[in-house]
């Protein structure tokens, strides 16, 4: 069990930034010396986010133990080096189907079952051994206080709040403040209501943080603290960034861990946000720029691509340059001539599905023969091999993209893991696996190491009964998994930068430690743009 806990909770309209808000948090108190991790309570019943589609719940962050969380894990570990785990997640779902078991099991000896006390025990004991051995543990609470979803969720912390004492726990409230524009006036209201609401279940907000367009003045947040029960010190603003970076350095200039620190009665070291200027600086007055299309299916690539996003941004970090990204529908690729000369690389993340499939392929073969840095992640790198294997190999039978595990050999098939599963839909190859990577290869040169451990998350995968023919006609194979002899890298002679992978980089990139194969990818991406303007 934790220390000390922080509980994060959301208020007036959901998409605040509560997973920036809390990693940003997280982040000053372990600059500061102190271990901190972070839990994500969702309240939809789903047992997690792998069978959701990413137009309604945004990508599925993958962990190295195989857990399939919320996106807000992601922000997690961009930010800290703590890493998140199968426990630092859990949902409405589980807590219930874990209960339900229990009492089918005779575990609560013929005793009814209800939300007070069991469903709220359960989720009690997953926060505590969740967060065991850390000196600070922040609960973020997802959906907005009014839901009834999120009840229970509320009322566990309410109780271990009340057990916890003044000194152990603290609440964090994030809210909007709406600007009027025609009134021109920030209004208060709701934020007060909201609050109000959360007293009602009875949890007294201890900080107040208020998501805004502009800077709030003093006299408004005097009016917040009287409203909401508050000192005007604890009413801090969150006020709209360019750069989510710059999150924890504003929350620290306020002196929001401060105030922490003396809410739970903890002593730390200044810290040292140094690394943090130098990200938003580079950010900000970027040297170079270059332009990637990213040709995927999913129509809200804000989400759908969220660590991918930020991955690139990583590798544009690292080589001083500004990352444009262009999402092209691969669906309008595949039905009209689209050309990509405007772009200095293309990327085809990962996806599901036969959709746009064709399209994906088409822009593979546009990279493949222009020269252009090409990068296939996952479903990616299995069309790579369709692509090369139609165009190059000319194998009867390969190309197929019905991706039918019934099909006769198909170059990109069905793992025999995934074969006689009962939930295909909800079934993977799933979290860190290690590579030995081939010596003299561009997966080599980009790692400058001998093996690799990278996530997963797929149940198709490279068929081997074509890897000698494949490797004969110029496909190089990269790396290959340690105990699975399955393929994890893809290359390809006489082409500057061309790598599919059938991992997920993006999920091990952060800010401050870009990920090799996004810091190489951008280099590339930037070469090719100075060598095509100096021809």
């Amino acid at each position: 069990m934790a220390k000390k806990y922080i509980f994060v909770t959301g208020g007036v309209v959901s998409s605040l930034g509560k997973g920036l808000t809390s990693a940003s948090i997280a982040t000053i108190l372990e600059l500061r010396g102190l271990s901190v991790t972070i839990q994500k309570l969702d309240p939809y019943i789903n047992v997690d986010p792998g069978t959701m589609s990413p137009h309604q719940h945004g990508e599925v962050f993958v962990t190295d133990d195989g857990a399939e969380t919320d996106l807000d894990l992601g922000h997690y570990e961009r930010f800290l080096t703590t890493k998140m785990n199968r426990q630092s997640n859990f949902t409405s779902g589980q807590v219930y189907y874990t209960v339900i078991e229990r009492e089918r099991k005779g575990g609560y000896l013929g005793r009814t079952v209800q939300v007070i006390p069991h469903i709220t025990d359960e989720i009690k004991a997953r926060i505590e051994r969740g967060t065991e051995g850390f000196d600070v543990a922040i609960i973020e609470i997802g959906g907005t206080v009014g839901d009834i979803e999120s009840l229970p969720f509320l009322e566990a912390i309410r109780q271990m709040k009340t057990k916890l004492g003044r000194d152990n726990s603290i609440s964090i409230h994030l809210t909007l403040i709406p600007y009027l524009k025609s009134a021109d006036e920030l209004k208060t209201k709701p934020t007060q209501n909201s609050v109000h609401q959360l007293m009602q279940i009875g949890i007294q907000a201890d900080l107040l943080i208020c998501r805004t367009e502009q800077d709030i003045p003093e006299e408004v947040k005097d009016k917040i603290a009287l409203f909401c029960n508050l000192q005007s010190k604890h009413v801090f603003t969150a006020k709209d960034l360019s750069i989510i970076y710059e999150l924890p350095i504003s929350l620290h200039e306020q002196g929001l861990d401060k105030e922490i620190l003396n809410l739970l009665v903890l002593e730390s070291k200044e810290p040292d946000l140094s690394k943090w200027h130098h990200i938003v600086n580079t950010l900000q007055n970027p040297q170079y720029s270059v332009n990637i299309a990213i040709v995927g299916k999913y129509d809200n690539p804000k989400e759908s691509y969220k660590s991918l996003n930020e991955a690139l941004i990583h590798g544009g970090i690292a080589n001083r340059c500004k990352v444009h990204l262009s999402y092209i529908d691969s669906e309008s690729v595949e039905n009209l001539d689209i050309s990509f000369e405007n772009y200095n690389a293309i990327l085809i993340p990962g996806g599901f599905g036969k959709r746009g499939i064709e399209g994906k392929i088409k822009a593979i073969k546009y990279a493949r023969e222009r020269k252009i840095p090409f990068l296939g992640i996952c479903l990616g790198m299995q069309l790579t091999v369709v692509e090369f294997s139609r165009n190059i190999a000319n194998l009867e039978g390969a190309n197929s993209t019905e991706f039918n595990p019934t099909t006769d050999y198909p170059v990109i098939s069905l793992m025999e893991s995934q074969k006689n599963s009962d939930y295909l839909g909800a079934t993977m190859r799933l979290g860190a696996y290690t590579a030995d990577i081939t010596p003299n290869t561009l997966t080599e040169k980009i790692y400058g190491i001998s093996q690799i451990s990278e996530r997963h998350r797929h149940r198709f995968e490279f068929n081997n009964r074509y890897l000698q023919i494949l490797k004969e006609k110029g496909l190089i194979i990269g790396a290959i998994s340690e105990k699975e002899s399955l393929v994890e890298t893809v290359e390809l002679e006489n082409h500057p930068w061309f790598l599919g992978c059938q991992f997920h980089p993006e999920f091990k990139s952060k800010p401050f430690m870009p990920h090799p194969i996004f810091t190489s990818f951008i280099k590339a991406t930037l070469d090719y743009k100075w060598n095509k303007n100096s021809n």
